[in-house]
């Protein structure tokens, strides 16, 4: 039979508050209404769900302090992760305070959700809980750095009251509840299931690894894929389903099963690790494995790791009778080319030659188009991969310019696109600064929060039409390194960024200035001119720094194309 679920009963909000689906609905359309952000609304899922149970809500500061510190709910229970509902202080208490019911909407639809009793008002200690739950305050860890500029600074807990579950329209098939899944198990027979946790591709190993821990445990597979948020540069969760769902075929008829995950994974580590596990227990799995560095989210500020490889396996095994769930560690496995097998790393014969792809190695063959070989994933999966990551030379690309008014940007800008255009391997769109401004921007003026949004349109228009496989050629002044660094981190997730810093001096600048624009500016006539009253932040690394003033536009636009060709974005090798 299934696991009981963590603190004996499965906490499933929304088939407990079906019967007053409509009396919640009505009462949340007078309620004051908080949109959730995208961890939110996955969290508030699997409260609803059962996912988190024994949580009925978001935590309160006494169980908040209590997980915090000891991995404990206020009342004793085993719960590792802080699951903490954070808003903007200046709601309190206008809008939010101690008894008021508040009405929970999905950010994608506007759509009623839950409905919040707010039991608990509190300011957190960030740094104390960056420490004690992820091991240090580090903003390289993804979970800290969401902690600190991210989330807001005071919390609220309290009890939920479900109205409906989040919508999706993708998968379908494989979305399962708690309740769901189990019945699913129940159907089959399965009363040994061990589940799988993964946010990456499977390959061959994967799957011999959940073979072999099936066949030592006599259990089913559960593949329980995370499909919510993940370490930032992750696969998207769309082409790993297509992968997961490839690689099925390859287990036994009637071995395995795919099911998603909705989790806001906060890649904690050891204390991650005992969280995934009462997890997979509330879905009804008797076994879970943890791997070598379970939900590690890499190295820190200083270049080590986090945590070491086998800590998260040390602190379930510490765990392991109050979670009641079998945990199955398991090293990683290494391919035998002259046996062609797959052994775990710890039993490969001594002086037998092995083969492995490493995460980056993979990652360049991708980039490259250089080959995949069978023995380490199918052919399907490859093909997968490829056409959800294709080479370099197939993918679009950014570059885009920064620097004073009259710089020269402009006219690089215009004939990079014509150099480009020629090239003819991709549509090529230039964006310059006045072309925006006209077109997408005219309410915007140039104090800093306007110049900041001017230049995330911007980036949300480069990164669409990068996305799509084009060239975009950017030009616009973008003094602030904040913003600068927003478009990167936005259009990277889907090709190539490439900062250019048109690098003239002022005094030249000002010299070229046909429009006058500098002297209106002396002269008081225009308020906020970069160079002038306004400042203009140095790029802290840029891929290119250009001089119009000791360059000619061709030499410039023949560096960017060096620049392009070394990176693999044009050319062909």
């Amino acid at each position: 039979m299934a696991n009981i679920p963590h603190g004996g009963v499965l906490k499933d909000l929304v088939a407990r508050d079906l019967p007053k689906k409509q009396a919640l609905f009505d009462e949340a359309q007078k309620l004051f209404q908080l949109t959730l952000n995208e961890r939110q609304l996955c969290d508030l899922e699997l409260i609803v769900s059962g996912g988190f149970s024994p949580l009925e809500g978001f935590l309160g500061q006494a169980d908040y302090e209590s997980v915090v510190k000891d991995m404990r709910l206020a009342d004793g229970t085993l719960w590792s992760m802080p699951i903490t509902l954070d808003v903007d202080s200046s709601l309190v208490p206008d809008k939010i305070r101690l008894g008021a019911r508040i009405a929970l909407l999905d950010p994608r639809n506007d759509a009623f959700l839950a409905i919040l009793t707010v039991n608990s008002i509190y300011t957190p200690d960030k740094k104390r809980e960056a420490e004690l739950v992820f091991g240090a305050d580090d903003l390289e860890h993804p979970a800290v750095h969401y902690l600190h500029k991210v989330s807001k600074d005071t919390y609220i807990g309290g009890t939920l009251e479900a109205i409906s579950a989040p919508l999706h329209f993708d998968y379908i098939e494989h979305r399962n509840t708690p309740a769901e899944l189990r019945s699913v198990f129940k159907k089959q027979n399965w009363t040994r299931v061990v589940a799988f946790q993964t946010r990456n591709p499977m390959h061959r190993a994967h799957r011999e690894l959940t073979v072999r821990a099936a066949r030592s445990r006599r259990a089913n597979v559960l593949i329980h894929p995370v499909v919510g948020l993940t370490k930032p540069g992750d696969i998207d969760h769309y082409t790993r389903v297509r992968v997961y769902k490839a690689i099925l075929p390859k287990y036994p008829q009637g071995m395995a099963t795919l099911s998603l995950l909705p989790l806001a994974m906060r890649m904690g580590g050891p204390r991650e690790a005992v969280w995934h596990a009462i997890i997979r227990k509330n879905y009804g799995c008797t076994h879970f494995i943890v791997g070598r560095d379970h939900a590690g989210p890499g190295k820190n500020s200083q270049g080590v790791d986090f945590y070491g490889p086998y800590d998260a396996q040390h602190l379930v095994e510490k765990y392991k009778d109050e979670l009641d769930i079998e945990v199955v560690p398991f090293q990683m496995v290494t391919y035998l080319p002259d046996t062609d097998e797959y052994v775990p790393e710890d039993e490969v014969p001594a002086g037998a030659k092995t083969l492995n792809i490493s995460g980056t190695e993979l990652r360049r063959r991708l980039k490259t188009g250089a080959p995949i070989p069978d023995w380490f994933t199918y052919p399907e999966v490859a093909a997968i991969l490829r056409s959800s990551h294709p080479p370099r030379a197939k993918q679009g690309f950014t570059v885009f310019f920064t620097g004073y008014y009259a710089s020269g940007k402009r006219a690089i800008a215009q004939a990079l696109q014509v150099s480009l255009n020629q090239q003819g391997q991709r549509p090529t769109t230039l964006l310059l600064g006045e072309t925006i401004r006209s077109e997408l921007s005219q309410e915007l003026g140039f104090s800093k929060h306007d110049r900041d949004l001017n230049v995330q349109r911007i980036a949300f228009v480069a990164a669409e039409l990068t996305k799509a496989g084009g060239a975009v050629v950017a030009a616009p002044i973008a003094p602030y390194e904040e913003a600068r660094q927003f478009a990167k981190n936005l259009i990277s997730k889907h090709g190539g960024f490439f900062l250019v810093h048109v690098n003239t001096p002022l005094s030249y600048c000002v010299r070229s200035d046909r429009k006058g624009m500098y002297q209106k500016a002396k002269a008081g006539q225009i308020k906020g001119f970069t160079g002038i009253d306004d400042p203009y932040e140095l790029p802290k690394k840029a891929d290119l720094t250009a001089d119009a003033s000791t360059q000619s536009i061709s030499q410039i636009v023949h560096e960017i194309i060096l620049l392009l060709e070394k990176e693999g974005y044009i050319g062909e090798r």
